[in-house]
Parts: C-alpha cells; structure tokens; sequence
C-alpha cells in the first residue's frame, strides 16, 4: 500500500469515527477521536507515513489491551463471588490489565514445566539462531531456547523477588507497630537502627554484602529483607502512629485490651489501604533491584533462567540489530506496570476515592 493512501486510509477512518459517535451522542469518545485525527494529521504532515505507521501499530496494540481487559474483567465477574461483583464492575480496564497480565504471569511460572517447549538449560540450536517453527523468539547465546527461558524465569525472578517482597513487609510492618503501639525507649531505638540501614544506599549494601557472602539464594532473600524492611517501617510507623492518637484507641486501652488487640482489631483495618500500596510497590522495587543484581552478575546464577542475567548475556548484540535482550527486558518492564496499575486501583477501592 502506498504512502498516500495509508495517509487517506488513516485520515478517513478517524474522521468516520468521530461522525459515528457524534450521531450516537458520546461525546467523550468523539472528543478523544478529534484529538487523534488531530494528531495523525500532524504526524502524518511533518514525520509522513512511517510514523503514522508506528503510531497506527501503537494504537492497535492498545486497542487489543483493552479488548483483552475487559474480556478478562468480564470472566472474573463471572466466577468471583457475588460480593466482589460491584468493585470488580468499577476496576478500570488498566486495573483489568493488571490482573490479565499478573494472572498470565503467575500461570506461566507454575506451570512452566508443562508450558515451556524445552528445558531451562537445554541446548537445541547455535548461538542466537533466529526464530523459527521451533523456537518461536529465537535463540540465546548459548543455543538454548530464548521462549522456554523466558518461562522459566516468571518463575524463578518472580518468585524469589515475591519471596523477597514478603520477608521484608511482614518484618518491617511487625516492628513499626510494635513500635508505635509501645512508643518510648522502643520507639527510639528501631527508628535510630531504620536511619543506620537507610543510610547506606541499596545497591551499594547488596553489593557489598553478596560480594562477601556470596550468591547464595537464601543470602540474596535476606539481604533485600533487610534493605526494604525499613521503608515499610518508616511508613507503618508513620500511619500507625496517626491511628494510636485516636480517641478509640485510648477507650480500648482503658478496656484493658492488649498491644495484640489494638494491632490487630483498631490499627490494621485502619492503615490497609497505605500497607496493600506499599506491598505492591515494595515488590516493584526488589523485582528490579533482583534483576539489576542478576545483570551484574550477583544475583540468581547460570544456568537457572532470570530475566536480569538474560538480558546481560545478550546485551552485546542490540549493537547487530538483534532484538533478543529487548524481550527479557520487556518482560520486567510490563510486570512492573501491570502490578503499579493493580495497586492504584486497590488503594483508590480500599480509601474509598473515586476512580
């Protein structure tokens, strides 16, 4: 198809579009439809048809997104439970995204055996043989299918940084309400221990503890407990020391009700909303800094598959216009962005704004 008619093909589309949903009355769709002739038009005037072709390859993309979230919206209501009908109705479709991908990432890892065409490690091809009937992404530098990796990584990456994740919630939100219930000489001293860890920058205490420890899994998990521990501190400490000054608060220590009591029946389901955001981008921050130890060569080691150490392998290879440490790397960036879509729409729910 030539330029020309692309352009015109492109042009007359949306300009059908916005008639179409003036005649119907949706205002807001015909809105957002001038903005995009506007824009092809533009695009089309001073860049030409390649990047409109771009533009048009984006838009189909985004499309095909939300056709599939709303899709997978739909289903959920169909088998959740009834009481979970009316906010899952309200999820907009980037929190639908979310879940599609978070689900479509969670199968991929516990099953990765059962989907996954060949082995974690196993050896079918040479180096960076080209996509094929068998080897539907190609191959890595070692000759091992790059699609299987990728599989096999959901699991072992997104496992280890999910591991991770609630190792160092679970102790840095216990010590902050303890502290905040208790106060005092407790109070002072967790706070003055947070700032020392806090003081050092993550990457350079990860390095600097696995350099002389090791690689050891069970090491790695342990050492991102300990860096992110004190950020989910920090902020436990902050929203339960808001909640410990209410007036109900004190009539349930005049009742003679304990520190457990107090954590568990008048701080917890005051503080949710905060804690399930902090959770999830806690799990962002240890899902990346995983893999940026993994790409420097300290985190999950050959030959287990991860995405950090994947995209380290092949790195050299974007200089020949080879893709292939672009699609580990995708999978970490989307990953993170479906999870930041599902917690905003969880913190919007549980703080009752509205979306």
């Amino acid at each position: 198809m030539s330029d020309p008619v692309f352009i015109a093909l492109c042009l007359g589309g949306l300009a059908a579009a916005v008639l179409v949903t003036w005649r119907m009355g949706q205002m807001s769709a015909m809105r957002t439809l001038i903005f995009c002739l506007i824009l092809a038009g533009l695009l089309a005037l001073f860049l030409g048809a390649p990047a409109l072709r771009f533009s048009a390859i984006v838009a189909g993309l985004v499309a095909i997104s939300a056709a599939a979230s709303w899709v997978f919206r739909a289903a959920l209501l169909m088998v959740a439970p009834t009481s979970m009908g009316p906010a899952l109705r309200a999820a907009p479709l980037t929190a639908a995204f979310g879940m599609l991908v978070i689900t479509i990432y969670a199968i991929a890892g516990i099953f990765a055996p059962l989907i996954a065409p060949f082995g974690e490690a196993e050896v079918i091809a040479g180096a960076f043989a080209p996509a094929d009937g068998t080897m539907i992404l190609g191959a890595d530098q070692l000759g091992r299918d790059m699609f299987s990796r990728i599989i096999f990584g959901a699991r072992n990456t997104v496992g280890l940084a999910l591991l991770a994740t609630t190792l160092a919630f679970l102790a840095g939100a216990a010590a902050g309400l303890f502290a905040a219930v208790r106060g005092g000489w407790i109070d002072q001293i967790l706070g003055r221990v947070v700032d020392v860890i806090m003081s050092v920058p993550s990457l350079v205490f990860a390095l600097l503890i696995l350099s002389i420890l090791g690689t050891n899994l069970t090491i790695i998990v342990i050492v991102i407990a300990v860096i992110y521990a004190p950020r989910v501190f920090r902020l436990t400490r902050a929203v339960a020391g808001g909640v410990v000054t209410m007036d109900y608060i004190e009539a349930a220590r005049l009742r003679g009700e304990g520190d457990w009591y107090l954590i568990r029946r008048e701080i917890l389901p005051n503080a949710s909303a905060p804690l399930v955001a902090e959770f999830g981008l806690e799990f962002c921050f240890v899902f990346l800094l995983i893999s940026g130890l993994s790409f420097l060569g300290l985190g999950i080691q050959p030959p287990t598959a991860d995405w950090g150490s994947m995209v380290r392998e092949s790195a050299t290879m974007i200089s020949f216009g080879i893709t292939t440490p672009l699609i580990p790397a995708g999978a970490i960036a989307l990953l993170t962005v479906a999870v930041n879509f599902v917690v905003d729409w969880m913190l919007y729910r549980s703080s009752g704004l509205k979306v």
